[in-house]
């Protein structure tokens, strides 16, 4: 086992990144930048973010430790802290003018994808599936519904309302819930879709 990792080193190079999107945006920044702000070495960077994009993620959107929400007693609020989350983490400033970039590169590269996915996407999911079970313990769900859908559901409108539509984000998180939470109670999830004809 090696040594635990510097978490001074590690805040340094996100402050670093955040600081270099405000200032120069996603497509001028760079590792040697970073390295050079942060005043670490390049190779501290790389053993922890193989790639710029995961780097400019966990700074501007959010890193790969992704606590759920504080239980809130009903799957109404569950649906909205997580939400209101979603808003905050893509409505920063260094996600405003990373997020657009960060995604035509990911769309570009199936192996950055891939990554991006295990790193990321994957930890959003878990954080989701802990919100659905709490719901079917209380009772307010029969079952866990499918959890890639309802992610598509919390972050796909999210990302259109903020980025496409340039809604402001005061009370979107709220009523972005209420349709996701009256389409997991409703059952549609849990039914199976019909087979492609």
């Amino acid at each position: 086992m090696g040594r635990p990792r510097d978490t001074r080193v590690d805040q340094a190079i996100l402050d670093a990144t955040r600081m270099l999107l405000a200032r120069d945006g996603y497509a001028g920044l760079t590792m040697d930048a970073v390295s050079e702000e942060a005043g670490i070495g390049k190779a501290a960077i790389y053993r922890r973010y193989a790639t710029k994009q995961e780097m400019v993620f966990a700074a501007a959107v959010h890193d790969t430790d992704l606590p759920a929400p504080a239980d809130t007693g009903s799957l109404g609020g569950d649906l909205t802290a997580l939400t209101r989350d979603i808003v905050e983490q893509l409505t920063n400033p260094a996600a405003a003018s990373a997020v657009l970039g960060l995604l035509a590169d990911i769309g570009a590269s199936a192996d950055l994808a891939a990554r991006f996915h295990r790193a990321f996407v994957v930890r959003e999911q878990a954080v989701i599936a802990a919100v659905l079970d709490r719901a079917v313990v209380r009772g307010e769900l029969p079952a866990s519904p499918p959890v890639a859908p309802v992610h598509a559901l919390l972050t796909g409108p999210v990302f259109a309302a903020l980025f496409l539509q340039r809604e402001q984000p005061a009370g979107l998180a709220e009523r972005l819930a209420r349709v996701v939470e009256s389409a997991l109670t409703s059952g549609a999830l849990l039914s199976t879709p019909p087979e492609p004809r």
